[in-house]
C-alpha cells in the first residue's frame, strides 16, 4: 500500500511539473507574440500622429480623392464630391485650377494612368480622359466606362503603372455584407483605354478585426493606394477611422488607428515617388478640407 501510495504521488509530481513547464512556455510564447506586434507597429515607417498640413482652397471644402502624376509632389490633382471638376494644385497654392470632365454628380476617387485619368463615381461608372486636356475650360471627348463591376457603392480608385492595373474598391454591397469582406476588382488597362477583367481580391473584416482589436467591423473603405518602396497597398477607411497594410495580393498584414484631431473625415490617399504617404480630409463645421503629408521615416 505504501509503495502505491509513493507512486501516486511520484505520478503527480511529474504531471504537475509537466503542467508548470506548460505554462511557463505558453506565457514565454504570448510574451514572444507581443513583442512582434510592438515590432511591428514600432517599425510602421510613418507617424500618423506628426503630419505636415497643407489647408486646400474653399472649392476644395469636399475633396474626395488625389493623385500624383508618376509620384511628382509638386502638382496634386483632386476632385471633389458632386462636382465633375478636376483640380489641380501645388500644395502650398491658396487657389486651384480645374478642367471640367462631367455634369453634377457623386465622384469619388481618380487615379492617373498611361497619361490618362480616370474618376470613379460611386456607382462603379468610371470618366476617362487624356491628362493633355487639364489646361483647358472643359474636356472635350470623355469616355464613360459602364456596368465593368457588380452593382454596389464604390469610394476606392487606383493603378499600377508598373503593371499596367486598375483597381476598384467596394465601399459596401449586399455581397460583401454577405461574405463579410470588401471586394477589389483588378483590370488590365490598354492604350485604348479599354479594361479587361485580371482578377478580384477581398479584404476579410476578421482579418481587420484580429489585428485592430475591435469586434464586429463592418469595414467601409474610402479610398487605396500602393506603396512605390514597399509594393504594399494602403487601404483607407473614413467611417471607420483606420488604415489597412496589405501585401501586394491584399493579404491584412497591419491596421492602424486614425482616430486622432488630425483626422477629420479622411477621403483620399497617394504616395509621391519618395515613398511619403498624403491623406485627404473633406472639411467640417470649423475646418477647411486638406491634405495632411506623413514623410518617409530614414
Amino acid at each position: 500500500m505504501t509503495n502505491y501510495k509513493l507512486y501516486l504521488t511520484s505520478a503527480f509530481s511529474v504531471l504537475l511539473l509537466a503542467f508548470c513547464i506548460s505554462c511557463v512556455n505558453g506565457k514565454r510564447k504570448e510574451a514572444a507574440d507581443d513583442k512582434e506586434v510592438v515590432a511591428s507597429a514600432s517599425t510602421f515607417p510613418y507617424d500618423l500622429e506628426n503630419p505636415v498640413k497643407y489647408n486646400m482652397p474653399q472649392n476644395l471644402f469636399e475633396i474626395s480623392g488625389i493623385v500624383f502624376h508618376n509620384g511628382d509632389p509638386k502638382q496634386v490633382f483632386a476632385i471633389q464630391d458632386e462636382d465633375g471638376d478636376l483640380f489641380y494644385l501645388g500644395l502650398n497654392d491658396k487657389q486651384s485650377k480645374y478642367t471640367k470632365f462631367g455634369g453634377k454628380g457623386d465622384y469619388e476617387d481618380l487615379t492617373i494612368i498611361k497619361n490618362q485619368v480616370i474618376v470613379l463615381k460611386s456607382n462603379g461608372e468610371l470618366h476617362i480622359f487624356p491628362l493633355s486636356e487639364i489646361n483647358k475650360p472643359e474636356v472635350a471627348d470623355v469616355v464613360k466606362v459602364k456596368d465593368l463591376v457588380p452593382k454596389a457603392e464604390y469610394e476606392g480608385l487606383a493603378a499600377d503603372e508598373k503593371t499596367g492595373k486598375v483597381y476598384v474598391l467596394t465601399k459596401g454591397s449586399k455581397a460583401d455584407d454577405k461574405n463579410k469582406a470588401t471586394s477589389i476588382f483588378a483590370f488590365d488597362f490598354n492604350g485604348d483605354n479599354t479594361l479587361k477583367p485580371s482578377g478580384e481580391f477581398s479584404l476579410a473584416y476578421s482579418e481587420i478585426e484580429k489585428l485592430s482589436g475591435e469586434k464586429k467591423v463592418k469595414f467601409k473603405p474610402s479610398a487605396l493606394a500602393k506603396n512605390p518602396g514597399t509594393g504594399e497597398w494602403y487601404v483607407l477607411s473614413s467611417v471607420n477611422k483606420m488604415l489597412v497594410i496589405t501585401d501586394t495580393n491584399f493579404k491584412v498584414k497591419a491596421v492602424h488607428s486614425l482616430k486622432g484631431g488630425n483626422f477629420n473625415q479622411p477621403e483620399g490617399i497617394a504616395f509621391d515617388k519618395d515613398g511619403n504617404l498624403y491623406i485627404s480630409n473633406e472639411g467640417g463645421t470649423t475646418a477647411s478640407g486638406d491634405i495632411l503629408q506623413f514623410k518617409l521615416k530614414k
